[in-house]
């Protein structure tokens, strides 16, 4: 394992990290939607199916 040296950082490292910040989300409301719109298909062919 690597050694871990903990130093000041440097404006280069300030900026990685903060664009990595901006980056680095997971798509939740593209997740929620697409788990409501399979929902909402599995339900409609149920209802389609039971007529």
């Amino acid at each position: 394992m690597r050694e871990m040296n903990f130093t000041t950082l440097t404006e280069e490292d300030r900026k990685r990290n903060q664009y990595l910040d901006t980056i680095n989300h997971a798509p939740y409301f593209r997740i929620v939607l697409t788990g409501m719109g399979i929902v909402s298909l599995f339900t409609m062919l149920v209802l389609l199916g039971a007529f």
